[in-house]
């Protein structure tokens, strides 16, 4: 049962209730996986509920399982955000997956200034789309109880508002402050956001408007990470400093 599929919106999971996957989960347990009657899978509704469900049907249209046993998992406290700059070569794909196998709450793709990529008209939908596409693939593969949403794209001033409600961390390795000397309140149910920009990094300007409006500047050491990895390595740390871990 190391393999988690994801089930349909909306689906309830409750011992002794029977499931119906359909798609992709029904095409990949059927083709892939092999999945035979009476063959017991764990299936997750992507919102902290986990259930053990035997086969009762297969085909690779649609999978039948009955729900034998259902386990219910808490969300982290405060749950954690990345605000990912879009970036080239897949590097923002690359950070998104890895920190949700971490554990991460939202994801929010961010045009900064320095992105080589853009997220322009219909792009702006089939984005998001493929983010979330590539989150949940990777929530089935950590089998982590909650599947993060992908938000719709962010500029730096929808950040800068979104720092005047919540904790917004930018990551700066200039900056003075360490994320390890952060006075974090782990009863303080509001979320952190943890900011990455492109290849370049966010612009002197980006951090100036964050910062004035309430962002704090944190560096992680005295090297300068990846777009790609900074984000999952931030999430990772303030995982530990809260107790999540």
């Amino acid at each position: 049962m190391a393999h988690l599929y994801l089930t349909p919106a909306g689906t309830r999971l409750i011992a002794g209730e029977t499931v119906v996957l359909t798609g992709d989960e029904a095409r990949h347990a059927a083709k892939v996986a092999r999945l035979r009657v009476e063959e017991r899978v764990l299936l997750g509704d992507g919102a902290g509920t986990h259930a053990v469900a035997e086969a009762i049907s297969v085909s690779p249209a649609d999978v039948s399982l009955v729900v034998v046993s259902v386990q219910h998992h808490s969300e982290s406290a405060p749950p954690l955000w990345l605000i990912q700059s879009l970036a080239k070569s897949g590097r923002d794909e690359q950070a998104i997956e890895q920190a949700t196998e971490v554990g991460v709450s939202a994801i929010i793709p961010l045009q900064a200034s320095r992105s080589v990529v853009s997220w322009e008209g219909e792009k702006k939908t089939s984005g998001v789309t493929r983010w979330q596409r590539i989150v949940s693939e990777a929530t089935k593969q950590a089998i982590q109880p909650y599947c993060p949403l992908v938000r719709e794209p962010h500029t730096i001033d929808e950040v800068c508002n979104l720092s005047r409600t919540i904790r917004v961390l930018a990551l700066d390795h200039r900056a003075e402050d360490s994320l390890f000397d952060l006075k974090l309140d782990p009863l303080d149910s509001s979320p952190i956001a943890v900011v990455v920009g492109p290849e370049g990094g966010l612009s002197e300007q980006e951090l100036d408007a964050l910062v004035v409006s309430g962002a704090t500047r944190v560096k992680m050491g005295p090297g300068v990470m990846r777009t790609s990895t900074a984000g999952p390595v931030a999430l990772a740390l303030l995982h530990q400093k809260l107790g999540h871990w």
